[in-house]
């Protein structure tokens, strides 16, 4: 059995056929979050139930990075590459420096609480866009069950003074994000509300003009599954999380092939030497493989 379908030929060169998908580590409850530290040369991933942030490195394998974690979910780096993170347990977004101490970005808005910031990037003038849906908040197993004070937005956060704005306040519950390789378009998943069963799931797409999105409209949607995480190649092709592995889809919306992967995918982050290896974490465990492509890094 081949591990990518080609729906598109020109999916075939973006693909090693010598270079299978790995699994790198396994016995996690739910992955996410993956990000890769190039100056240290390890990738960073959540387990979310579990409390924790895992490292895993070439060569060496797994090491526990922070636990507890405050149940994080979603990674990124800044400008000066420090760790940004997505609690769920706080309701916080937050950044860990240099030295080890943690700095809170983001815990509310307009004098209320966030729901649970699951996914975030940066933008290269250091700007911090998260999504808030309330998926840590609907039971205890990713983070505390609580109430919604808020709707489930995308906010923007300054990066000189950390003032916080609403910047997409039209989907159902937002959750991966990226932005197009010259960041005019700024790519978002709506997973819809889990007390919302027949909720409408898809990716949109929204112009960038300055500090401010406009346009949004329907993308692409995920079959089978439905997106969560995803990154882009230097070429803006959407890698996504899907249910039967990894689904790459042209700029233009088109679905060009797949990766397959045994698991259930929750996210995706490109790394290694040439950022050419794409990191995939799956229900429970971490896989990678290599490919033709390398992705883009914000900032």
């Amino acid at each position: 059995m081949s591990f990518y379908e080609a729906v598109d030929p020109l999916f075939a060169s973006y693909v090693l056929g010598n270079a299978p998908v790995k699994k790198l580590a396994t016995g996690f409850d739910w992955v996410e979050g993956p990000v890769w530290f190039g100056d240290a040369n390890c990738l960073l991933f959540s387990d979310i139930p579990n409390n924790r942030i895992m490292r895993w490195t070439p060569g060496e394998g797994l090491t526990t990075y922070r636990n507890p974690s405050n149940y994080s979910n979603g990674h990124t780096r800044d400008q000066q590459g420090r760790l940004i993170s997505c609690e769920h347990g706080t309701r916080r977004v937050t950044r860990t420096e240099w030295d080890g101490t943690v700095t809170v970005i983001a815990d509310q808005f307009e004098g209320k609480r966030l729901n649970s910031p699951n996914d975030v990037v940066v933008r290269s003038d250091g700007s911090i866009w998260f999504t808030d849906p309330h998926y840590g908040i609907t039971s205890n197993y990713e983070g505390h069950q609580s109430e919604e004070e808020l709707p489930c937005n995308v906010y923007r956060v300054d990066s000189t003074d950390l003032s916080i704005t609403a910047d997409v306040t039209d989907m159902g519950c937002p959750n991966g994000l990226a932005f197009s390789p010259d960041e005019s378009l700024l790519y978002l998943a709506d997973t819809g509300r889990v007390d919302d069963p027949g909720a409408k799931k898809g990716m949109r797409v929204y112009d960038v003009d300055g500090n401010a999105t406009s346009g949004g409209r329907a993308f692409h949607t995920i079959n089978p599954g439905a997106s969560d995480g995803f990154r882009l190649d230097t070429d803006g092709n959407i890698w996504s999380s899907a249910a039967d592995g990894v689904h790459c889809i042209s700029p233009s919306g088109d679905l060009l092939g797949k990766i397959l992967v045994p698991e259930l995918v929750s996210n995706v982050c490109f790394g290694g030497r040439s950022k050419h290896v794409l990191f995939i974490t799956a229900t429970t465990s971490l896989y990678s493989i290599a490919l033709r492509r390398q992705g883009v890094q914000h900032p």
